[in-house]
């Protein structure tokens, strides 16, 4: 769990980081908006939860529907005030994604994006070596730069011939 202050939880707080556990991405809804990493803060103010969130990335039109969720998951729970805030900066990075949820993805059939890499591909306009989440093989190749959704690409594996998505890294 991310947050972006140093200050030692308290149990409510820690309350609610439980609640958003139960959040799920509209669009990939075997990760928590905790596991994505969107959830950057929990707080109080005046007795009531303020959520801070980040956006995958500024188009995001999954954003509305989390920030509804999150509110009705914690109004459920009792806190009749949520208040959800959406900040742009520091701009939202696959590396604040969880382990969990990267082999969640993984499990899901969708491979995870890379952890930050010494890998000078990208530079060259390479595509990354991927694992494929069906057999494990990284005999991949890029199909299309955008799968079922836009943070997404589609790829195929050679050696099972499954296709997936990956999750790009940003």
């Amino acid at each position: 769990m991310t947050a972006t202050t140093d200050h030692k939880r308290t149990e409510r707080e820690d309350a609610v980081w439980t609640l958003l556990e139960e959040v799920k991405d509209p669009e990939v809804p075997v990760l928590s908006v905790v596991d994505l990493g969107i959830v950057r803060n929990v707080s109080f103010e005046d007795g009531e939860p303020l959520v801070t969130i980040t956006p995958t990335y500024s188009g995001c039109p999954a954003m509305n529907m989390i920030e509804t969720e999150i509110i009705a998951a914690l109004k459920k729970a009792g806190y009749p005030g949520v208040d959800v805030k959406t900040v742009l900066s520091p701009a939202w990075t696959t590396d604040w994604m969880s382990e969990a949820g990267r082999r969640k993805l993984e499990d899901y059939g969708i491979a995870p994006p890379a952890h930050a890499t010494t890998d000078k591909r990208a530079l060259l306009g390479e595509d990354p070596v991927l694992r494929c989440p069906h057999c494990g093989s990284t005999d991949t190749r890029k199909i299309s730069e955008f799968g079922s959704t836009a943070c997404k690409a589609h790829y195929v594996c050679n050696s099972c011939l499954e296709p997936f998505d990956y999750f790009k890294c940003i």
